[in-house]
């Protein structure tokens, strides 16, 4: 029997789905959200959202590490593509953040940004550059590199965090990436 399309099929490959959800408040031509979906990288999020979901979240609270292997590999990992300063702004007036209200949240581990618009910013990801990173975090640093070739500062991307991929990649846990993160930008 064929599936109507509306239930998921179970998953034969052991990718992790890349879902993304488009706010508009940003710039279209410099929406790598849109490009990914154009391209046929990621997937459109629905509504009904496939669990269990690791969303990409700056202000989790919850380091992105290995363990969240299982979760990405079933229901995927999710970005919400808005603009930075609408998320600031969204945030600091005590407003939920996009993408709340489904999956587990993550933040990334600090990173240097080497698209265009946030060239060399710590942790001010695009859409991208955020998939490449949760996917070199989770062990899939080749299908990172394919995903990043075709945009701008994708390549520059793995050059300027080569280091800092390869150590939070070889983390257990969030705990462990939260120190290894620490040690790296010089915390306690």
């Amino acid at each position: 029997m064929r599936s109507s399309g509306t239930t998921p099929s179970p998953r034969k490959d052991r990718s992790f789905p890349l879902w993304v959800a488009i706010r508009g408040d940003d710039h279209p031509k410099a929406c790598t959200g849109r490009r990914l979906l154009a391209r046929g990288l990621a997937r459109k999020l629905p509504l009904t959202r496939p669990a269990p979901l690791i969303v990409l979240d700056p202000y989790a609270s919850v380091v992105l590490s290995r363990r969240d292997r299982a979760a990405a590999r079933t229901g995927g990992i999710a970005v919400v593509d808005c603009s930075w300063n609408a998320l600031a702004e969204r945030t600091s007036r005590g407003r939920p953040r996009p993408g709340d209200g489904g999956g587990s949240h993550r933040r990334l581990p600090f990173l240097l940004a080497t698209n265009p618009q946030h060239f060399g910013r710590l942790a001010e990801l695009n859409s991208a550059e955020a998939f490449a990173a949760a996917l070199a975090v989770l062990g899939e640093r080749s299908r990172a590199e394919k995903l990043l070739a075709s945009f701008h500062g994708g390549p520059a991307f793995f050059e300027a965090n080569s280091e800092r991929l390869r150590r939070y990649a070889s983390c257990a846990d969030s705990e462990a990436t939260l120190r290894e993160e620490r040690k790296i930008f010089g915390g306690n």
